[in-house]
């Protein structure tokens, strides 16, 4: 080989640069296990230990030093299915930014093609193009975008009403984008002073989502609420209940014409409660009574209201009552300047109550607790506008007020000062309450007990937590969010669940390169030592690039690691077999292997099988994302450094044995006779293989219309949760139980163990909000805290942390829009693998009858692999769901298809070329006979390798597994009984005759 030493300066200076980079990981693992150590299981406390050595030295290689920070941003990141956290697609209204672009007007075309872009926004397609779409349909040319009741007005002055459509959908696009990244700037500031490890925000493309990625972060209700808050902070005068008192009695009135009557007791009403320091509530409602019978609205408060609060609702009827306040006849209930009146909602609480009346628990020990809802009438007007913004605010922190009570303190600006003294100031004389709103949520509604406000600071007072005013206080520092953020995808894993995926990654890489080495030494002897180096260095290099380029290890990305040892051999396993055959031919050993490492020996093969598969891991890593973005990249940067170790590494130690006059030998006694002498007639088999295989493909699409096929919630949307009990339930009966409360069919499914199930349902799937998200929540730990013991709370159900064995382990949702992206991703993916496939292969065969057999083979083993699910998903122990993963893995079939088809197809081509003797059907069998070694050696490798992962990777990739596993099994079958019978079938008669003319001929010479 020509520029040995080159070759050997360049792998002995990539080894030491993956050990650099690699040692950072070594180093960062080892300050965190120091952290816990120090934190003894508290979080916030590991945490701040973290935080405080960020700067401090932890690390010297003698000639320079890098703090804790530098050393974390150089290591391998674990994704969250192994280092537990919290995985959120955000999706920025573009509905919501477009409105306020158009100056929310009213016209009806605008509005109707936003309703339009809603209902026919197709996969993959962005909002704002479905919405130009709709535009133009139902404008029909007669209203321009540039219309001044569109968005050529005052507030938008980059738009004339002189600009053409396309003109204007240019700027707007552009306005839209940067919105979105206002948005990014928001969440990136309210996220790195959150206090989560290493977290990571990105914008997908120009999708106006946004990933968040949160690793070690536990708190599920408290990080969907930081994020998703637009922080739009508003300060509205309130209405006092004995003003809404009429209003409130004549709509019970109504109610009860249109409500189901409901039989309630009498109950009087008075309430006394104050909210201090500054901003003080000091009004008492008055009393009111309630009569028997049909009183819909009064009976559906759980506690009558006083001040500004109209009532105390529970969570469960806060639909109902929003339901009463749109109907036509309880709006045309309120008069003069009342009709303009805002009702919203206050945050949860929890209050003490005895016959509807709030009461002190120390004093009445027969009252209940129960979790509430205030409802509160804001002062509205035409423009719908609060007596203040809160853009006026320009600091915020978290405080204590004077009765040691959580608080959060808002400083603002001169403008902001005067105008919130003469609010206060009004308040004070009228003996009223300002309503403190932050996206519509009342999260306190005082009076003023001392007179106006001046200064421009003052205090947010509630029923707080210290982490809710530590959150509230970084939103408003933050900043607004220029639109509603929704929760379109969310994933969410525990500690312990993310320890248990670590162990089985590493058992099942240690065991598969275990066996993979032992066949190598087995089957090959020396040279399969020198096999077995290579692929060590192999995955030196492998693992030095993923830390070098900052990549995140999941769990489907140690998968594609364990594949890689299988890649990393295929290519030995091609060039030794092509020595073997050299050698047989009577070549010298030092000839064989110079032969082997040729372009006509083992090196197009090579080429061609490898370049298929890059391609079709290219695909993957385009469409893919999260953990099958994870798989693809380690599988690719997998492939470029096997081919280099498995070309050059190995080449240099064979070539350094022989040099020793060392026994080089490519078998050994026991397998010197193995998948050897084949002389099997494939061709003239090939009318029962097509039967069988029309049969299977019959079978399967028959199936796909009776049977269908387990989409998973990537394809159809919904919510799933993996639940761990104490000890061993029903599904069924879990499933049944669920079912009446989720108002829809609730799939419950064993995963594993009997004490774990996969919980499914699309409850609510289309209310992105957090409100339904902790509702959700809620309804399965009320539900299903029957089978644990008293000791288990909502906070440790939902919550992870470290040790954590039952309730909630990990949790996912995906909105209907992102499954309906996932879905034409997938199906674009799979087309477009095999398209690209198609052409290479007819640019590298010159003959299109080539790449017609290729695809013939790919495309029966995707149908089979699909037939096997749809099949069996109903009866296996194991989840065969299609979701990202089953895509990820009919990519990988794709390319190890093509991967077999190709050497087969490459030997034949080589015999049709060469002077064997013979019909064309005996020239086509003896070349795939002569490949037999090679096509079971590399099979068997490969299905060994996936035996392992199946066995040991997890509950979580089995399915993953078991299609690779299906897939590898057919396609070794398709490669030999249908990529090859097509391929002769399609090249005509005459060509048939002129090859075997061609070949008798030179054979008689």
């Amino acid at each position: 080989m020509q520029n040995r030493g080159l070759v050997k300066f360049f792998a002995i200076l990539f080894a030491l640069v993956s050990i650099y980079q690699l040692s950072f990981t070594f180093v960062a693992n080892r300050v965190k296990s120091d952290a816990k150590a120090f934190a003894n299981g508290d979080e916030k406390k590991e945490v701040k230990y973290l935080d405080s050595i960020g700067k401090e030295k932890v690390y010297s290689l003698g000639f320079t030093e890098f703090t804790y920070k530098e050393v974390s941003d150089k290591q391998i990141n674990k994704g969250l299915d192994l280092e537990g956290g919290i995985n959120v697609i955000l999706q920025i209204s573009v509905k919501d930014v477009l409105k306020t672009l158009a100056n929310h007007t009213k016209n009806p075309v605008f509005n109707k093609a936003l309703e339009s872009a809603d209902k026919n926004q197709q996969g993959n397609q962005d909002y704002i193009d479905a919405f130009f779409v709709a535009f133009d349909e139902e404008s029909k040319g007669a209203v321009k975008l540039a219309d001044p009741e569109v968005f050529a007005h005052r507030n938008l002055e980059e738009v004339n009403f002189n600009m053409s459509d396309s003109q204007v959908k240019t700027i707007i696009k552009r306005k839209v984008k940067e919105s979105v990244e206002s948005a990014f700037r928001v969440l990136t500031e309210r996220i790195d002073k959150f206090g989560v490890v290493q977290p990571n925000i990105q914008m997908l493309g120009e999708s106006g989502r946004i990933l968040v990625e949160l690793p070690g972060a536990k708190d599920v209700d408290r990080i969907k609420k930081l994020l998703q808050s637009t922080a739009q902070l508003e300060f509205w005068e309130t209405y006092k209940v004995e003003e809404m008192g009429n209003f409130l009695m004549a709509t019970n009135e109504v109610l009860k014409k249109t409500d189901k009557a409901i039989e309630t007791k009498e109950t009087p009403k008075t309430a006394n409660d104050t909210i201090g320091n500054l901003l003080t509530d000091a009004s008492k409602g008055a009393d009111s009574t309630a009569v028997k019978g049909n009183n819909p609205w009064i009976d559906k408060m759980t506690a009558f209201g006083q001040g500004p609060i109209l009532g105390y609702f529970s969570a469960k009827d806060t639909a109902k009552i929003n339901s009463y306040l749109k109907m036509p006849e309880v709006k045309s209930l309120l008069a003069g300047e009342q009709r303009y009146a805002k009702f919203v909602w206050s945050k949860p609480q929890s209050i003490n109550v005895l016959e509807k009346q709030i009461v002190d628990p120390a004093k009445t020990p027969k009252s209940k607790k129960v979790e509430v809802l205030e409802l509160y009438a804001l002062k509205g007007n035409r423009q719908n506008t609060p007596a203040m913004s809160g853009g006026v605010v320009t600091d915020a922190s978290d405080k204590f007020d004077q009765m040691g009570k959580p608080s959060v303190e808002m400083i603002m600006n001169s403008k902001g000062a005067k105008d919130w003294e003469a609010l206060t100031g009004k308040a004070y004389t009228e003996k009223g309450f300002i309503a403190i709103v932050l996206d519509d949520v009342v999260y306190s509604a005082p009076g003023v007990t001392s007179g106006a406000i001046t200064g421009g600071i003052s205090q947010i007072t509630g029923n707080f937590d210290i982490s809710e005013t530590k959150d509230l206080a970084n939103i408003l520092r933050a900043g607004k969010l220029p639109a509603s953020a929704d929760i379109v995808q969310f994933d969410a894993v525990g500690p312990s669940l993310g320890q248990e995926a670590i162990d089985n990654g590493i058992t099942s890489a240690l065991v598969g390169l275990l066996l993979v080495s032992l066949w190598m030494v087995v089957y090959y002897g020396k040279s399969g030592w020198y096999a077995n180096v290579a692929l060590a260095v192999n995955l030196l290099f492998l693992f030095g690039i993923l830390a070098s380029i900052g990549a995140i290890l999941t769990l489907p990305g140690i998968a594609g690691i364990v594949l890689t040892m299988g890649t990393a051999v295929d290519a030995n396993i091609i060039i030794y077999e092509r020595a073997k055959e050299e050698l047989r031919m009577g070549k010298t050993l030092e000839e064989a292997v110079k032969v082997s490492f040729s372009w006509r020996g083992a090196m197009s093969s090579i080429t061609d099988a490898n370049v298929t598969h890059i391609l079709t891991g290219a695909v993957l890593f385009i469409f893919g994302t999260g953990p099958i973005k994870g798989f693809a990249t380690t599988l690719l940067i997998g492939i470029f450094t096997s081919l280099f170790t498995s070309i050059f590494i190995t080449r240099i130690l064979l070539e350094w044995s022989i040099s020793r006059k060392n026994n080089l030998t490519f078998v050994t006694s026991m397998s010197k006779n193995w998948f050897t002498n084949f002389n099997y007639d494939f061709l003239g088999k090939k009318k029962i293989t097509y039967i069988f295989s029309t049969c299977v493909v019959i079978v399967s699409v028959a199936s796909f219309f009776i049977n269908g096929l387990d989409e998973g919630v990537d394809f159809k949307g919904g919510r799933t949760f993996q639940i761990r009990f104490e000890k061993p339930v029903e599904a069924s009966e879990v499933s049944d139980e669920l079912t009446k409360v989720f108002d829809g069919v609730v799939q419950a499914k064993v995963l594993g163990d009997k004490e774990q199930l996969k919980i499914v349902t699309k409850y609510k799937i289309d209310d992105a909000s957090s409100e339904a998200d902790v509702e959700v929540n809620k309804m399965l730990f009320d539900n299903l805290k029957k089978y644990y013991g008293p000791d288990l709370t909502y906070e440790k159900f939902v919550n992870a942390y470290d040790g954590k064995t039952v309730g909630i382990v990990s949790s996912s949702k995906v909105g209907p829009a992102v499954a309906k992206d996932i879905k034409t991703n997938s199906f674009w993916a799979v087309l477009g693998a095999m398209g690209i496939v198609f052409l290479y292969l007819m640019i590298s065969f010159r003959k299109w009858q080539y790449s017609l057999g290729a695809i013939a083979a790919v495309a029966h083993d995707v149908i089979f692999v699909l037939g096997i699910y749809s099949l069996c998903y109903k009866f296996m122990p194991f989840h065969m769901e299609m979701d990202q993963h089953f895509i990820a893995a009919i990519l990988t079939v794709i390319g190890y298809s093509m991967n077999d088809t190709v050497i087969v197809f490459d030997r034949i081509r080589e015999y049709l070329a060469g002077k064997t003797k013979g019909s064309f059907n005996e020239i086509v069998n003896r070349s795939v006979n002569t490949t037999m070694s090679r096509t079971l050696n590399t099979s068997l490798t490969m299905i060994m390798v996936l035996l392992i992962m199946f066995i040991f990777g997890g509950e979580s990739i089995r399915g993953f597994i078991f299609a690779m596993l299906v897939g590898i099994i057919v396609g070794t079958y398709s490669s030999l009984f249908i990529a090859t019978p097509v391929l002769c079938d399609s090249i005509s008669d005459a060509e048939h005759k002129r090859i075997e003319e061609m070949h008798n001929n030179t054979e008689n010479k």
